[in-house]
């Protein structure tokens, strides 16, 4: 069962380092942006510590609050979500 919610975590952070890293490069072009409630949503449910890297990686969202909170709270029930499965998972 770890393993399996490792893989999960792993594949939500790859997709928010991918959506912070799209998202930073059309800011820097005047694009269309992705929507702040998409790169929460993979952070706190599931891509926490991939948000947090790409947060600080590509200097993005890294002045708005929220974002430190919202993916702060995502990496510690994930963290706790880990420690749960390693307790009491078969």
């Amino acid at each position: 069962m770890l393993k399996y919610y490792l893989l999960f975590l792993l594949i939500m952070s790859v997709i928010a380092v991918i959506l912070y890293a799209a998202d930073k490069k059309k800011a820097k072009r005047g694009q269309w942006r992705i929507k702040e409630a998409t790169l929460l949503g993979f952070g706190f449910f599931g891509g926490a510590i991939g948000a947090l890297i790409a947060m600080q990686r590509y200097r993005h969202k890294t002045k708005h609050w929220y974002f430190w909170a919202v993916n702060i709270l995502g990496l510690l029930w994930q963290l706790a979500a880990a420690v749960l499965i390693i307790v009491f998972g078969k």
